[in-house]
């Protein structure tokens, strides 16, 4: 019998502490359920660690809340919080605290099997700020099979991230995903600020060997190359909540779609609609409309 092939958001889960209070977040579990609402929840699973701790309980109460299956292996330290203050236009910044569980994420053999029957993960940068969660998420990138999408959602924060670990994270994907933002950053790392957006990611696309390069631009609109191609989308006008979880939900949307057999403007322009919705909700974690769900 075959094994199950899941979508798996692979890094950091932890608590996002807002204003009014705290919600379940991280960029890993926010994809895997964003992409389960267009794949199925038994479809998509999220990869982490948690500690020893009251917050770990609260954690696996949130994940079933949302019909979110996990694989989160107890660890010696604490489970991890993040302090969200939130501007007058309800963009985020983030106090990430240090040396938590999912900083330490152990590559056991229940992660290698589901690292050997995935079909998609999505992991970014933030996770391997620490050399452990760098070294199982390194392993189960190469034991993933030949056909996984592996998606580098490249979410740069605070210090936490290396011109290292960010080539290293390159030559492991086939599809990344940046902001304009980072977009900036990472031209500046590499040597090449003076090339201007499209061609920055025209380059970074070849140079990699990538599949697809997903541009968020914020209310500039967003972008999607592939090679050869290019499908530009624009932002929609909506009441902001807040911005929290928006990309997530974009990423994983996409990919959902992806998966689905819609081709890539069909899944950006899902993506792009998954997105703006979510912005108009608190949380990363909304229930998305049907009729977004095609």
């Amino acid at each position: 019998m075959n094994e199950k092939r899941y979508v798996v958001g692979l890094g950091e889960v932890l608590w996002d502490v807002l204003p009014e209070g705290k919600k379940l977040g991280g960029a890993p579990a926010n994809f895997a359920y964003h992409a389960g609402q267009f794949l199925g929840m038994d479809n998509t699973i999220a990869v982490s660690a948690l500690g020893e701790d009251r917050l770990a309980e609260e954690t696996l109460d949130a994940l079933r809340e949302h019909n979110l299956n996990d694989l989160l292996p107890r660890v010696p330290y604490p489970t991890g919080t993040v302090q969200v203050q939130l501007d007058e236009q309800g963009i985020p910044s983030y106090d990430i605290k240090e040396n938590v569980a999912w900083d330490n994420i152990p590559y056991d053999e229940d992660i290698r099997q589901i690292a050997k029957n995935c079909r998609a993960v999505c992991f970014g940068s933030l996770a391997q700020r620490n050399v452990v969660s760098r070294t199982t998420i390194q392993k189960f990138l190469d034991d993933t099979p030949a056909d996984c999408l592996k998606i580098f959602d490249i979410n740069l924060r605070q210090q936490f991230y290396t011109m290292e670990i960010v080539k290293e994270s390159l030559q492991r994907c086939n599809i990344l995903k940046i902001n304009d933002e980072e977009l900036v950053l990472i031209g500046r790392m590499f040597g090449y600020p003076g090339l201007d957006m499209e061609n920055k990611c025209w380059l970074i696309l070849g140079k990699y060997n990538l599949d697809m390069l997903v541009l968020t631009c914020g209310t500039n609109g967003s972008y999607v190359f592939t090679p050869g191609q290019m499908s530009f989308q624009e932002t929609p006008k909506v009441k902001v909540a807040d911005t929290v979880g928006a990309g997530d939900s974009f990423t994983g949307s996409f990919v959902g779609s992806i998966l689905n057999g819609k081709c890539v403007p069909e899944a950006h322009r899902t993506a792009v609609q998954v997105s703006a919705y979510v912005c108009t909700q608190n949380g990363a974690m909304p229930d998305i409309p049907s009729e977004f769900v095609k």
